[in-house]
């Protein structure tokens, strides 16, 4: 997905197709966010101002989180094509319901693994908002409502999920790890 271009994205993103949705927004969203973190801590690094702090804004995430605009597709795809089972037989519906199940799970944890991403980024851009040039901290600003807005993205997707999951235990857990 991280291939495409923006518009087929957008396009794709507007269709009836069941991927990309939310959770690729979502990451999309949060590597343009961090892409603005990286903007700025390129603008800084060099400055003599900023010397001491050369070392701590070398690392970015922004291709790990893109990355999950595909892992997102992975994930969700096969449940969407759960859904589209038969239940005619109480057979049917209870290979339906297992597959089901273990959809909801996988489809779960990449959004869950996504939001710790989030978390990474957020703690760089928090730290970019001190050390980073001046001149630039509305794009460190931009860069962590554009995470704030992802994350909270993420989480809406793991509970929609868990929402439907039968096993509550598994379910609890993935919504205090999401909480």
């Amino acid at each position: 997905m991280t291939q495409q271009s923006m518009d087929t994205f957008l396009k794709t993103l507007s269709s009836s197709a069941p991927v990309p949705g939310g959770g690729g927004a979502s990451a999309y969203v949060a590597a343009v966010g961090m892409s603005l973190g990286s903007m700025v801590a390129n603008l800084t690094t060099g400055k003599k101002k900023y010397a001491e702090y050369q070392e701590e804004i070398a690392g970015k995430l922004t291709d790990e989180l893109a990355d999950y605009m595909q892992k997102d597709a992975v994930a969700f795809e096969p449940l969407s094509k759960a859904y589209g089972l038969p239940k005619d037989t109480e057979e049917e519906k209870a290979h339906r319901e297992e597959v089901l199940e273990k959809c909801l799970v996988a489809a779960s944890e990449t959004p869950l693994e996504l939001m710790e991403k989030i978390l990474e980024s957020m703690k760089i851009l928090e730290r970019l908002s001190v050390i980073g040039s001046t001149l630039a901290i509305s794009d460190v600003g931009v860069g962590i409502q554009m995470a704030k807005a992802a994350l909270n993205g993420a989480s809406l997707n793991v509970f929609i999920n868990t929402k439907l999951m039968k096993n509550m235990v598994v379910a609890d857990d993935m919504n205090m790890r999401a909480d």
